[in-house]
């Protein structure tokens, strides 16, 4: 591919010291971690599974969401070909991955099977509803020993279709979520799997389940809210949890499919058109699943690759660049975008091991008394800054993710200075870290100080990407 101004890294114009970069670290290194990585499309012959699987494990991400593919297993009235699947499953499992495995789409060869595409109708006619019971129960049977992770239908409030009422998809969701809990008891299952927000069509979903006393099924409530800003739909994810906590306050949301594109243009999906590069493109998807860590939702990034939508006639019709590796129109993997390379930063610094630091909140009165398990801190600027804490779960040791939040990531890397107080802080010796590049940088000691408890960081550059300042203790740089 030529270069251009979509591939090419701004510089981040710093003063500090570059200490090294970070180390990335393999699946089989994270026991655990917030987020997962999208795998979709496979069952309609978007992407090859084969041409992409090396690169999963070096991205450090051990969750893999997928659809299972009723209509591309079940060609035959009640003959399975489960070859392409457990060609997937079998690997995924082998390498320690863990799928999200989604039971939709359709099945066309039945009447009322419903579709296959995005924005298709759920399945409706006695014999189509027959047909997805078995469907489903075969495909747990098979598989209940590498998956225990399942979602039921993808979107089902998209488009215009008048089939996918919300009491409907409810009646379906139980129905499969019953299934599979017979043959899997302790099988965690998704629901909702909404397309953006829709307040009410949530609420009627929510409600159904709960008047059938059948929310005990689910062990979270998935959306995917595409926003041009990724920081700025944290209201509208608040609203949608205080509606489904109106029915059932243990259950989570989770953030099952998002992402942005490496280029703009109409017919490529959401968030189309806007001027996108590979470098906004990083700085969304970063942005997105720290804004969700620092929220405590769990996080999804769409995808993995590139996928050829234009092979199927849906309401996509052209490559979905969202991919953080590009391919070609044969589905082959050409490299890795700056999308791979900041997200395999942020999994190579946060999994389960840091804890987030629930009760981290700003403050204009550095010299306000705190409870011992408090933690503030104050910014000398009017800018609107994304802030979150988290310390590690044995040495206590700290890390703050920090950027500009309020606009759209930028094609550049403009960089502003503030300073920084930390009450009740945790670092031996603190470094910087652009999540971007994985830059590791030394702060130089005439730029902070510790006094008690309280650090006192000057002239530190922000921007429109997060950068951490982390205690040394936390990072690991390349050898």
């Amino acid at each position: 591919m030529e270069t251009s101004k979509h591939n090419i890294m701004p510089e981040l114009k710093i003063s500090f010291i570059k200490k090294g970069v970070l180390r990335p670290r393999s699946t089989q290194e994270i026991a655990s971690s917030n987020w997962i990585i999208g795998c979709e499309t496979l069952d309609r012959d978007m992407a090859d599974y084969d041409q992409y699987k090396t690169y999963i494990a070096p991205l450090g991400i051990k969750r893999l969401r997928m659809q299972a593919g009723w209509a591309k297993t079940e060609k035959v009235k009640g003959k399975y070909d489960w070859q392409w699947l457990d060609k997937i499953i079998d690997d995924a499992h082998q390498q320690g991955f863990q799928p999200w495995l989604e039971t939709s789409y359709g099945n066309p060869i039945y009447q009322g099977g419903g579709g296959i595409n995005l924005s298709a109708g759920i399945p409706t006619s006695p014999e189509a509803l027959e047909a997805w019971d078995k469907w489903v129960e075969a495909l747990v049977i098979r598989y209940k020993g590498k998956v225990s992770d399942w979602e039921i239908w993808n979107e089902p409030n998209f488009g215009d279709n008048e089939i996918n009422l919300p009491e409907k998809v409810a009646e379906l969701n139980i129905r499969t979520a019953e299934i599979i809990k017979k043959h899997q008891p302790k099988a965690k299952i998704s629901g909702l799997a909404m397309g953006h927000i829709d307040l009410k069509y949530a609420d009627l979903f929510f409600k159904t389940i709960y008047e059938k006393g059948k929310m005990s099924l689910f062990d979270n409530m998935t959306y995917h809210d595409y926003v041009y800003n990724p920081d700025a739909n944290y209201a509208h994810v608040a609203a949608l949890k205080q509606i489904l906590d109106k029915y059932a306050p243990t259950i989570k949301l989770r953030q099952g499919e998002n992402g942005a594109p490496s280029s703009s243009g109409y017919g490529r999906g959401a968030l189309g058109d806007y001027d996108w590069t590979e470098v906004s493109q990083a700085k969304w998807n970063v942005r997105r699943m720290l804004g969700d860590l620092g929220h405590d939702i769990e996080s999804s990034i769409l995808g993995i690759v590139e996928m050829n939508y234009g092979v199927m006639n849906g309401p996509i019709n052209k490559k979905n660049v969202k991919g953080i590796l590009e391919a070609d129109s044969l589905n082959r993997v050409i490299r890795p975008k700056i999308a791979y390379y900041a997200m395999q930063n942020v999994a190579s610094v946060f999994d389960n091991t840091l804890q987030r630091i629930k009760n981290i909140e700003p403050t204009h009165n550095v010299e306000t008394p705190l409870k011992a398990d408090e933690v503030k801190y104050n910014k000398e600027t009017d800018r609107s800054l994304a802030v979150y804490g988290y310390e590690h779960t044995q040495s206590k040791k700290q890390v703050f993710t920090i950027w500009l939040d309020e606009a759209i990531p930028t094609n550049t890397n403009l960089t502003k200075n503030v300073n920084f107080t930390i009450l009740n802080g945790n670092f031996d010796k603190p470094v910087y870290v652009d999540i971007l590049t994985g830059l590791v940088y030394e702060i130089p000691d005439n730029q902070w100080k510790k006094v008690g408890a309280k650090y006192i960081f000057n002239d530190i550059p922000v921007y429109d990407a997060p950068i951490l300042i982390a205690d040394k203790s936390l990072i690991s740089l390349k050898k």
